[in-house]
């Protein structure tokens, strides 16, 4: 939810988008080369000063049709009548314009507005029966556009139980039914059918309920994530909202060296810029020689982690490098019967692709711009239990880490091209070795299952599947399994694996005592061999090297034309946003907040302090329990956390306020992570910033959530670790409390018996988005709006 907790004060009427609350503009004092952001999010305190550096965005909304027999989303957000000055496109607004239902005449889209969405394709896994569940609840009866939606079973396809396998069925029954496509569990992971199946297609804007629907950027096709909610709507309406991301363009330079993957590239980003992309759209760019050398398989591996690294979305360009990927799977889909890839990937619809191909136009405003020369870089490490630690293979092989498991799985790096590079590895170790194929080292256990059943079977045709298995790999099923916590071979308390896979939080591959770190499938699969964190001996680092050059900007040879040009742009996109959003509200009368009856006007309560950043939605709700249906309130209060702290659960109490650290909700898009703590009792979560699937969530299911990143440096200086007594703690009872005054829009701190008062205004809750808070969520709030209607 891209702009729920924003700083700006524009209201959205009419339910669904004014759910993201009323933002509250910034004060801006921008200097040169540090421009303050407007980050995306639920609603935020006025002062606040975020740690992301980037141009603003401002809110934009839109009408209410309402000859629609179902409340779409352009019942909700209403258009703007203030006319914009038509600028330069991204390519990511470009796409959005495709898509974007209900614009007034001449309306050219930009980062920041609210828009009705109409996408090309919408996903949904394993989690399509919790979605079909809502679709039924909220009295809806037919697909709206069938050939919309697209079903892949995968995430839990190892658990053969009557119960799932009953669930399965019923997935499958609703898909024939209503004339879906669907695609059973065993045939391969969604993200990578939806490319390999010509689903995501370039220049079309795709969406998932899942959090690395990122994956389609690898082929100019612009997913993001939505949440089950948005999904049944999308069922019942074909359309959802979204509000256009601020964009970073990230400029690529120079080219791999030998033994260099595009996981180092995506690992080394996360690592480099940690949170400088959190919530934005990326569009990356670089030379022709550049782009030539990432394959799409390498592309799909970076757009992929784009989800990791904190972005919406990963798009790379329409170039002759995806041109002459689609002519091979259009060859292929024309040479082979059984191919269903012919009916979408034809070189009749490759030739009109490439007939003008979209791109971003010259001038385009970026919200910021980063560059990393490839040509620097060597394989990277992530982890452990962290993709924003990532170290170079070179000073971490030294320490001989020992594991125990490795896996080359996932829709990341598990393609037949991974497979053939791990292959590689053994084949060079049994030559090394006089012909003799290596074993995977004794004490540690090597899984492999690959993104598709193609690619299995391309694997199988090259010998290299075979190859995997004769070192002692043990083969599972084209599904996510183990890289969310499910089925076979998961890492034991305090064992160590290393994965080929996207996410390493505490607890995702097994135990959360154990320590998991993510790699390129060379350097799995040679861990594997030699049984501690290690590599194939590819790469050699260059003379003189002296470090990965990476930055802001673009890249260029600095210059005075090109800095002052970086600022102009900068500048430009600043004031342009500004000037659009409309009056500033903070120069407005103060006018209290409409209160419905019987919402309460003041929400108060003992700070709970959770003082960590980057604090997962796998530590708020562990996958184990993600798939299980009719899980108890009282379970899900238990398994609340448990990821995190085990502890939790003693030091929460009823009516308690949550306050947390920097990006807080990050990773998979469950919404169990929202109902999880709503189970706890937890009404209100307070962080310093959140991430944008957990804020969609968090709204849609009832939990508010506000953004007072003063709150959590202060808590961080009274309870800093500089002594026994404040030695720091997962979870703190600190005895502060926090009174949220809603009618008045502001939060008083009081810290502790005696301690200092303080006051922050944040942005208003309007009685929108209480009603759909008193509803229960917006489930409940569409099915009342149904049933009053009919």
């Amino acid at each position: 939810m891209t702009t729920m907790y924003l700083k700006s004060v524009a209201a959205l009427p009419n339910g669904l988008g004014a759910m993201i609350c009323r933002p509250c503009r910034p004060r801006w004092t921008p200097s040169i080369g540090r421009l303050r952001s407007r980050m995306p999010h639920q609603l935020r305190s006025l002062s606040a000063t975020p740690r992301c550096r980037s141009a603003s965005v401002s809110p934009n909304t839109f009408t209410t049709d309402r000859s629609a027999p179902f409340p779409s989303h352009a019942d909700i957000l209403r258009p703007s009548e203030v006319p914009r000055k038509q600028t330069p496109q991204t390519l990511t607004e470009k796409i959005v314009q495709r898509y974007a239902v209900g614009l007034p005449e001449g309306k050219i889209v930009r980062s920041g507005d609210y828009i009705s969405l109409e996408p090309e394709r919408t996903m949904s896994h394993d989690n399509s029966h919790a979605i079909i569940t809502k679709f039924k609840s909220i009295g809806a009866t037919q697909v709206k556009r069938p050939e919309q939606i697209v079903f892949t079973i995968d995430h839990n396809v190892q658990d053969t139980s009557p119960a799932n396998l009953k669930r399965y069925a019923q997935i499958a029954d609703f898909a024939k039914q209503h004339g879906i496509d669907s695609y059973p569990a065993g045939r391969g992971i969604g993200h990578q059918i939806m490319v390999e199946e010509g689903y995501a297609w370039p220049g079309t804007m795709v969406v998932a309920s899942d959090s690395h629907s990122t994956h389609y950027g690898a082929v100019g096709c612009l997913g993001t994530p939505i949440v089950r909610t948005d999904a049944a709507s999308i069922l019942a309406t074909s359309q959802t909202w979204w509000q256009i991301p601020p964009i970073a363009r990230v400029t690529l330079k120079g080219t791999l060296p030998v033994g260099v993957t595009g996981k180092d590239v995506i690992v080394a980003l996360c690592g480099l810029f940690k949170s400088d992309v959190l919530n934005h759209a990326i569009e990356f760019t670089g030379s022709e020689e550049t782009m030539a050398s990432l394959s799409v398989d390498s592309r799909m591996t970076i757009a992929n982690m784009s989800c990791e690294w904190g972005a919406l979305t990963g798009l790379f360009p329409i170039d002759r490098t995806l041109e002459r990927w689609l002519r091979g799977k259009a060859t292929e889909a024309a040479m082979l019967d059984e191919r269903t890839t012919r009916q979408r990937i034809t070189h009749e619809r490759v030739d009109e692709l490439f007939a003008n191909p979209l791109t971003a136009d010259e001038g385009a405003q970026y919200a910021k711009q980063l560059y990393l020369d490839l040509s620097t870089l060597s394989p990277y490490i992530s982890g452990p239990n962290s993709v924003k630690v990532a170290t170079p293979l070179n000073e971490l092989a030294p320490q001989k880490i020992k594991i125990n498991r490795a896996y080359i799985v996932s829709c990341t790096n598990s393609r037949a091209s991974d497979l053939a590079a791990a292959a590689k590895v053994i084949r060079d170790a049994a030559e090394a070795n006089g012909g003799v194929v290596p074993k995977v080292a004794d004490g540690v256990k090597l899984y492999i299952a690959a993104a598709s059943l193609p690619e299995q079977e391309a694997a199988e045709d090259a010998g290299d599947w075979q190859t995997l298995l004769d070192a002692g790999a043990e083969a599972l099923p084209s599904g996510c399994a183990m890289c969310i916590g499910l089925g076979k071979g998961l890492l034991e308390p305090d064992e160590v694996g290393i994965s080929a896979s996207n996410r390493n939080f505490r607890g995702r591959l097994g135990a959360r005592t154990a320590h998991a770190y993510l790699a390129s499938p060379e350097v799995v699969a040679a861990s594997a061999l030699n049984g501690v964190i290690s590599g194939p001996g590819a790469y050699e680092v260059p003379a003189g090297w002296s470090g990965v050059e990476y930055g802001f900007g673009n890249g260029a040879q600095p210059t005075i034309g090109n800095e002052l040009g970086n600022m102009v742009e900068q500048l430009e996109s600043l004031i342009d946003r500004i000037e659009s959003a409309g009056p500033d509200p903070s120069k407005a009368p103060s006018a209290a907040t409409q209160i419905l009856p019987g919402f309460p006007e003041r929400i108060s309560g003992e700070i709970l302090f959770c003082d960590a950043d980057n604090l997962d939605t796998d530590a708020i709700y562990p996958g184990r329990m993600t798939y299980l249906d009719q899980v108890s309130q009282a379970d899900m209060a238990a398994a609340c956390m448990e990821n995190y702290d085990p502890d939790f659960g003693a030091s929460a109490r009823p009516n308690d306020i949550l306050v947390a650290g920097f990006n807080f909700g990050c990773g998979s898009s469950r919404e169990q992570a929202a109902t999880a703590l709503l189970a706890r009792q937890i009404p209100l979560v307070v962080a310093g910033s959140f991430g944008n699937i957990f804020a969609r969530n968090s709204i849609n299911n009832a939990l508010m959530g506000l953004e007072v990143p003063r709150l959590v440096e202060r808590l961080r200086a009274r309870f800093s670790g500089d002594g026994k007594q404040n030695s720091r703690m997962p979870t703190r009872r600190t005895g502060w409390t926090l009174t949220w005054d809603v009618k008045r829009s502001v939060v008083e701190v009081r810290e502790g018996e005696g301690g200092e008062t303080w006051t922050e205004k944040v942005g208003e809750l309007p009685a929108n988005v209480q009603a759909i808070i008193a509803a229960g969520g917006l489930e409940a709030w569409v099915k009342g709006q149904i049933a009053a209607s009919s």
